[in-house]
């Protein structure tokens, strides 16, 4: 066996390896292992440790590691969580350098486990060892140098590229089991369980190094550090496709939130998000992940999104044609010469165009004809073969044919749907054993190859720049929170979240406050006099959330007469509603006189923190877009001008930032600066909680901020 060159290959690439535990009975967990471990062909040796036994699987078993005759780098604990403690401070002492604990009753049940978790880890800190788990159910080597299953899994699954991380250990056992039916070779598994120490973004780093893996699948119930993830995924991505699926979902953070940015990160667009910045791309269940890594394991990244369809039916190809543009994929338009080569054999019945229809009498001769001319189209970049079995037409030929034409054109993916029972199994072993995915619904497939075209965007895709503003006045930020901190408030008022804008030279519409005192209406008619009509005027109080609710807004006012009605009825109206509603009299601390804003599209800019996830910079379309449609896209920070740019891209209505009806396309490069900005405010500045610019008008030249609003962390 290769000596170890990484701090984890005394998890995944052992020498040696005890089974703390090891039982002769056949249904406990440590006669499973061990029997595992022989079974598989480990080719180091095996020690079973059981104080009770003297062999154990007619193997010699020991007492204690420390008994042991030669070295040993890995541990596999199953044993009462009570004696976990004491096992793995023999190992210590006896030089193991790798524990795998499988026994559960420790952080996840709280109380005294945690403190024995705890524990646990302060023993190994500083000793080298590393640990998976605990309340895992194990590791697995397929590479011919090591073929060890350290796992009590009853499944076997085959040798192949793919390595797999589950964070439960039952969605553990489930994913063998779907990789040995679904024939997905696996190089490398790990059940993390608690992942007290070793983590998803630990085993990440590992696999980016390990030749016999050049794909990674990962069942996620949290991301450990969320940018660390972020920028592993996006250096690993390059090379090696990463899926994930992910649980947890949880509106209750969203409840809390006091801004749109708030609100909308606490929900699944967050996790969206950060797979996405990661480069990696997200499954929503287990069986899809498996419906991708049979894509990715063996079929070529396509150039381009033109799919040809070949059916017998007309059904699936109009099913497969939906679901394709449905996952961002174009139905080719094959060439004229493509219609007439197919044509010269297929019956007259049977339609040419994509999706190519052959009808039901179509021969396994049929379709390797039909898929020969559709993949050397040059307008095509990959193909979807549907087969639904008629009479007299065996499943088997039909695979057959599939996979000899896919010789043509080799670099382009090919993909099966195989409809109907008859000789299924037969027919997706065929297709299998030549790499080709075979699926048993259109949409599988569709789906798949969406996912394909995905990462051939991802390799694409450019990294950027981070860049960083010199024109802020960061001191005038800190003025305005310490005055808000000194003040016993955590909102910033409207006129202090505005100067924090303008401190980060974000634009804002011309603006006065006007405090409350004597000859306020006359104060209030000279500074719309130097913002220039038409202005809008509204209330300032900490004890109003709404202001429109109570009458606390007047808009478009084009005069002086306008002004003033509007101010004395303010003053009258406001805290009359609000007592009405409270029984209390508001205090209005003045008053913001604002020049309206020009004629543009509303977007929204903002920024949230998410405890054990970092800052988040958001954009989306404003207005009804982010209150009703939730159009917006969320990114960790710090960003590059490449995020900033794809936020704008990947929100659904973006479209409506270009040509619309004769309007002219929006300055979408001073909306990426405003993204930016903000960006760097919340990250030098950790007191900002919430953030949002709303509406943030985008004009043909420039962008301007209408209102802000500024929330400070307890």
């Amino acid at each position: 066996m290769a000596s170890m060159s990484h701090e984890l290959d005394v998890l995944l690439r052992p020498r040696s390896v005890a089974v703390i535990g090891a039982s002769r009975r056949p249904n406990s967990i440590g006669w499973q292992i061990l029997d595992n471990l022989i079974r598989h062909g480990f080719t180091g040796p095996v020690y079973p440790i059981n104080p009770n036994a003297d062999s154990v699987h007619s193997i010699p078993a020991y007492a204690s590691i420390r008994d042991v005759p030669g070295p040993v780098d890995l541990a596999v604990v199953s044993i009462p969580a009570p004696l976990v403690l004491d096992a793995a401070r023999e190992c210590v002492e006896s030089g193991v350098k790798g524990l795998v604990v499988i026994t559960a009753g420790f952080r996840e049940i709280g109380g005294e486990g945690a403190a024995r978790e705890t524990a646990l880890l302060q023993l190994l800190e500083g000793s080298g060892v590393r640990l998976v788990g605990p309340n895992c159910m194990g590791v697995l080597n397929s590479e011919a140098g090591v073929r060890m299953n350290a796992t009590f899994a009853p499944s076997d699954p085959p040798y192949g590229p793919v390595a797999f991380m589950s964070q439960s250990g039952a969605m553990g056992l489930s994913v063998l089991d779907y990789a040995e039916s679904f024939g997905i070779g696996l190089s490398m598994f790990v059940s993390a369980g608690n992942k007290a120490d070793v983590s998803g973004n630990d085993l990440l780093e590992y696999w980016e190094q390990v030749d016999s893996v050049s794909l990674v699948l990962m069942y996620l119930e949290s991301f450990g550090d969320p940018a660390r993830f972020v920028r592993l995924g996006r250096r690993i991505t390059r090379t090696k496709p990463i899926f994930v699926v992910k649980s947890g979902r949880t509106g209750a953070g969203a409840r809390a939130a006091a801004s749109h940015t708030g609100a909308l990160a606490q929900t699944e667009l967050a996790t969206d998000a950060l797979i996405a910045q990661a480069g990696a791309i997200r499954a929503q269940t287990v069986e899809e992940l498996f419906d991708l890594a049979s894509a990715f394991s063996n079929q070529p990244i396509p150039r381009g999104k033109r799919v040809a369809i070949v059916t017998n039916a007309g059904g699936p190809g109009i099913i497969l044609a939906d679901a394709c543009e449905t996952y961002g994929l174009d139905v080719a338009r094959l060439q004229p010469e493509t219609e007439a080569l197919l044509r010269s054999r297929l019956p007259s019945e049977a339609s040419v165009r994509n999706p190519v229809d052959m009808i039901a009498s179509a021969t396994a001769e049929d379709y390797e004809h039909a898929l020969r001319c559709v993949r050397a189209d040059p307008g095509v970049d990959a193909t979807i073969a549907a087969f639904v079995p008629p009479l007299g037409i065996e499943t088997v030929d039909v695979a057959s044919a599939i996979v000899r034409a896919s010789e043509v054109e080799p670099d382009k993916p090919v993909l099966a749907v195989l409809m109907g029972r008859q000789g299924l199994p037969a027919g997706q072993a065929e297709l299998r054993a030549a790499g080709i995915p075979a699926y048993t619904f259109p949409e599988s497939a569709a789906r798949a190859l969406g996912a394909l075209w995905r990462y051939r965007r991802i390799l694409d895709r450019e990294e950027g720049e981070q860049r960083v503003f010199g024109d802020v006045d960061d001191d005038a930020v800190r003025a305005v929170l310490d005055r808000t901190e000194r003040a016993g408030h955590r909102k910033l008022t409207e006129p202090d979240a505005l100067a924090v804008a303008e401190a980060y030279r974000i634009p804002t519409v011309p603006w006065r406050y006007i405090e409350a005192g004597p000859s306020l209406e006359e104060r209030i008619v000279v500074a719309a006099d130097e913002v220039g009509y038409p202005v809008a005027l509204k209330v300032v109080s900490p004890d109003i959330a709404h202001k429109t609710d109570v009458g606390g807004v007047a808009l478009d006012l084009g005069n002086r007469e306008e002004l003033e009605h509007a101010t004395r009825s303010m003053r009258q109206r406001v805290p009359a509603a609000v007592s009405e509603g409270t029984g209390r009299t508001p205090r209005v601390d003045g008053y913001l006189l604002q020049g309206m804003a020009p004629p543009g599209r509303e977007t929204i800019v903002g920024l949230t923190r998410i405890p054990s996830v970092g800052l988040m910079a958001m954009f989306g379309l404003g207005g009804l877009y982010v209150e009703v449609m939730r159009d917006v896209v969320l990114r960790l920070c710090p960003l590059t001008d490449a995020d900033a740019a794809a936020m704008l891209r990947e929100v659904k209505l973006s479209a409506l930032l270009d040509h619309v009806r004769g309007e002219p396309p929006r300055d979408r490069a001073a909306l990426v600066e405003a993204v930016l900005r903000l960006a760097q405010l919340g990250e030098r500045h950790p007191r900002i909680a919430e953030l949002d610019v709303n509406p943030l008008i985008s004009l043909p030249e420039g962008s301007v901020a209408v209102d802000v609003r500024v929330q400070m962390g307890d």
